[in-house]
């Protein structure tokens, strides 16, 4: 998970590295928009570089360390990106994107600030619970980019030569690529989640025979 966070977030910030609005992948309104995309990627490849480092043990074994990565992958990373996304997403003028990325969006912030309020009551495994889900949301930036082109593989058998250029299908699928992403990495999370639960139930109940 760590390499293919390194890899999409080269990917991401590779064409805006030179800050230069007429290479964006995204049709832009002005430079507020551009400003705002910008804020959103970057700070979207700090969350999803930073995100599974929160996962491993020996830096969970390190509080201090687990601590600092956890305050910077939400305060440098989730909070900017979920925010700047919004308007990214409005922009759009897509409905799928506006609704879809709006609505992961809102969850980011909110799964984040269970999961800080869980750590501030020192509810450990509550914490580890809604970090699991808040970091599902920031792996919508790879899961899109495998979706999208499953779902133009599987539209081959169905469309004709009037389908249009593969370019158009392609961006036609990206909107649904990115919110069947969150949807996916949520579902997953939430089956492992409740998984792990069930298994340590079991294993205390052992305990207790």
């Amino acid at each position: 998970m760590f390499i293919a966070a390194i890899i999409i977030s080269l990917v991401l910030v590779n064409p805006y590295l030179r800050l230069d609005i007429d290479g964006s992948r995204l049709d832009m309104s002005g430079n507020l928009h551009y400003a705002l995309l910008v804020a959103h990627i970057f700070t979207a490849a700090v969350a999803i570089v930073l995100g599974p480092l929160q996962f491993m043990s020996k830096v969970r074994a390190r509080r201090t360390l687990h601590r600092t990565i956890g305050r910077a992958y939400l305060l440098a990373g989730v909070l900017p990106s979920a925010v700047t996304a919004i308007p990214v997403a409005l922009w759009s003028g897509r409905i799928v994107t506006q609704v879809g990325l709006v609505v992961a969006a809102a969850l980011w912030l909110v799964t984040g600030g269970l999961a800080y309020r869980a750590a501030r009551r020192r509810d450990f495994i509550g914490h580890r619970d809604w970090m699991m889900r808040n970091y599902a949301l920031t792996f919508l930036a790879v899961t899109s980019r495998i979706l999208t082109p499953l779902l133009l593989l599987a539209q081959l058998p169905f469309v004709g030569d009037g389908a249009g250029p593969v370019a158009e299908r392609v961006q036609s699928m990206i909107p649904v690529g990115q919110t069947l992403g969150w949807i996916v990495n949520l579902v997953v999370a939430e089956t492992l989640i409740r998984r792990r639960s069930r298994d340590s139930g079991l294993h205390t109940g052992d305990a207790c025979h």
